[in-house]
C-alpha cells in the first residue's frame, strides 16, 4: 500500500510540473529522495519514462486536433504551412533522438538520486525564465533555424533539474517567439519522442525488471495522466499572461534547497 500511495504521488508531481516551466523529471526525483528513494536505477528511470508516457499520452489528447494536422500535413508533401509547421517538429525532435540514443546508459545514471545535479539544473532553469522574461514580446512565427535551436535546448533538458517546457519556452522566446505559439510547439514537439523512447526500452526490454510493482506503476501512470489532463488544458495561457519570473523565484529556491539538502545529508 505504501509504494502505491508513493507511485500516486508521483503521478500527481509528474502531471502537475510536465506542463509548468519548473522540471517534471527535476521534481520526480526530489519527491523520491523524499519518500525515501528507495527505487534502484533501473526502477527510477522506469517509473520516470513511464509518468512522462503518461503525460504525453494527456498531450495526445488535449491536442490530438494539432496532430492530426501534423500527420497530415507530413504525409500530404505539399508546400503549404502545414507541411512546413510538420516538418519543422520532426526537425526540433533530431538533437534530442540523438543524445538519447548515443548516451542513453549516461543519461539512465542521472536519474540515481543526484539531488545535487537536480538542484544546479534547478538554478540553470531559473536563470533562462528570468532572461526570457525580459526578451520583448513579439508575434514571430517558429523557423526551421528555430527548430533546431529549440531542438538543441529540448535535447540539453534530458537532464533532470533542467526544465523542458522551461528551456524551450525560453529559448522560443529569446528568439522572439510568439509565447503561445512557443508553449503549443513546445507540448508537441515532445510527444513523438515520448513515445519513440518507450518503444525503443521495450524492444530491449530495459523497462522490463522483476522488482517492478505493476499497480503502482498502473496507479501512477492513472495520477499523472488525468493531472496532466487538467494542467494541460490551463498551461498555455498560463504561460501568456503570467510573467515567467514567477517560475524562475520557485525554480531557484527549489534549486538552492535541493543544494543545501544535498550538502546537509
Amino acid at each position: 500500500m505504501e509504494e502505491i500511495i508513493k507511485s500516486i504521488i508521483l503521478g500527481i508531481v509528474q502531471g502537475l510540473t510536465e506542463f509548468l516551466p519548473v522540471s517534471s523529471s527535476g521534481h520526480l526525483e526530489l519527491m523520491k529522495a523524499i519518500q525515501g528513494n528507495d527505487f534502484n536505477a533501473k526502477e527510477s528511470m522506469m517509473m520516470t519514462v513511464v509518468l512522462h508516457f503518461a503525460t504525453a499520452l494527456s498531450t495526445v489528447v488535449i491536442f490530438r486536433k494539432d496532430l492530426v494536422q501534423i500527420f497530415k500535413g507530413l504525409f500530404k508533401f505539399k508546400n503549404n504551412d502545414e507541411f512546413h509547421f510538420s516538418a519543422k517538429i520532426v526537425l526540433s525532435m533530431i538533437p534530442a533522438a540523438i543524445v538519447g540514443v548515443v548516451w542513453d546508459e549516461q543519461i539512465e545514471t542521472f536519474f540515481e538520486g543526484k539531488i545535487l545535479l537536480v538542484g544546479f539544473m534547478l538554478l540553470v532553469t531559473g536563470g533562462l525564465l528570468f532572461l526570457a522574461d525580459k526578451a520583448k514580446k513579439t508575434d514571430k512565427k517558429v523557423s526551421f533555424v528555430h527548430s533546431v535551436i529549440i531542438g538543441i535546448s529540448q535535447a540539453i533538458a534530458i537532464l533532470p533539474g533542467i526544465s523542458r517546457s522551461g528551456a524551450t519556452i525560453s529559448t522560443s522566446v529569446l528568439l522572439g517567439i510568439d509565447r503561445e505559439k512557443a508553449a503549443r510547439f513546445s507540448f508537441l514537439m515532445v510527444v513523438p519522442l515520448i513515445f519513440g523512447k518507450i518503444a525503443k526500452d521495450l524492444l530491449s526490454d530495459k523497462l522490463i525488471t522483476e522488482s517492478v510493482n505493476w499497480s503502482a506503476l498502473s496507479l501512477g501512470f492513472i495520477a499523472a495522466f488525468f493531472t496532466g489532463l487538467v494542467a494541460c488544458t490551463w498551461m498555455i495561457q498560463l504561460v501568456k499572461r503570467s510573467k515567467l519570473t514567477y517560475f524562475a523565484i520557485y525554480c531557484l529556491v527549489v534549486g538552492a534547497v535541493a543544494i543545501i539538502w544535498s550538502f546537509a545529508g
